[in-house]
């Protein structure tokens, strides 16, 4: 188990920046980062950010220094490489999140302004906000647990479309697609086991996303409750009540990064 980093030599913001990875989890990555002081919001998925003036502290409590371009091959090859794009902030990686999975998978959360790839966007989540902060969730008969309206695309259906879709069938309330801004998405990559015992209607892919919208009403929630019946509840929730309900769930960084 090692912790590297590869000497400040980024510009960002008036100074230069190092980038400090493990070559074995996340866990332990944030473990180092814990014990010297560095804040979690340095973290970007799969690295800390670490500015140039805590370098030499970093490396004292046992980093171990290491050009960029070999930093960037060993991240590569431990698997924890968080693919993005520009603008782009990953939040979160999980392995093995969800039991309805069969096999290996990994879940990268990331929060983005840009849509998700048309072609393997197997899905759609929404996230409603009112005038008074609250979420709109609601709770899957299947799974028992609360969430953001959120369900599989039907065909020649865009993603925003879906989304609405949803939260009408889920919540009752009407959304128009137009209105729904891309806040982020779920990745889920699935090994060629997973892929294979995976129901092809779900996951058809390898690579699959989750494309995250975010809806921000200019009133209060209106009464809400399902249409059908794959959901039992749905209500508007404080965001310390939402957290209660799904700190755990592996979505749930994207709520945090809504600063709501």
């Amino acid at each position: 188990m090692t912790v590297w980093v590869d000497p400040p030599r980024w510009p960002a913001h008036g100074r230069l920046w190092s980038h400090l990875i493990s070559d074995t989890s996340y866990g332990e990555l944030h473990m180092f980062a814990e014990a010297v002081g560095i804040p979690r919001r340095g973290f970007e998925g799969d690295h800390y950010d670490i500015p140039q003036e805590r370098y030499a502290e970093v490396v004292a409590a046992g980093a171990h220094e290491i050009e960029g371009t070999v930093l960037a091959r060993i991240l590569r090859d431990s698997g924890l490489r968080v693919p993005k794009r520009k603008g782009e902030r990953p939040l979160a990686t999980w392995r093995d999140p969800w039991p309805h999975i069969t096999g290996p998978h990994r879940v990268d959360i990331i929060a983005s302004p840009l849509p998700t790839p048309d072609a393997s966007t197997t899905a759609a989540a929404v996230f409603v906000v009112d005038v008074a902060h609250r979420l709109l969730l609601v709770r899957s008969v299947a799974r028992g647990t609360w969430g953001a309206p959120a369900g599989g695309r039907e065909p020649g259906e865009s993603a925003a479309a879906c989304g609405a879709r949803e939260t009408w069938e889920e919540t009752g309330l009407r959304l128009d697609p137009g209105v729904l801004r891309p806040c982020g998405y779920e990745r889920v990559s699935l090994d060629p086991l997973a892929h294979r015992q995976a129901r092809p209607e779900l996951w058809p892919h390898r690579k699959n996303h989750i494309a995250c919208f975010r809806v921000d009403l200019v009133d209060p929630g209106p009464a809400v409750a399902p249409r059908l019946d794959d959901v039992d509840a749905a209500g508007w929730f404080s965001v310390p009540e939402a957290r209660a309900r799904c700190a755990g769930e592996p979505w749930w960084p994207l709520v945090e990064s809504l600063g709501l």
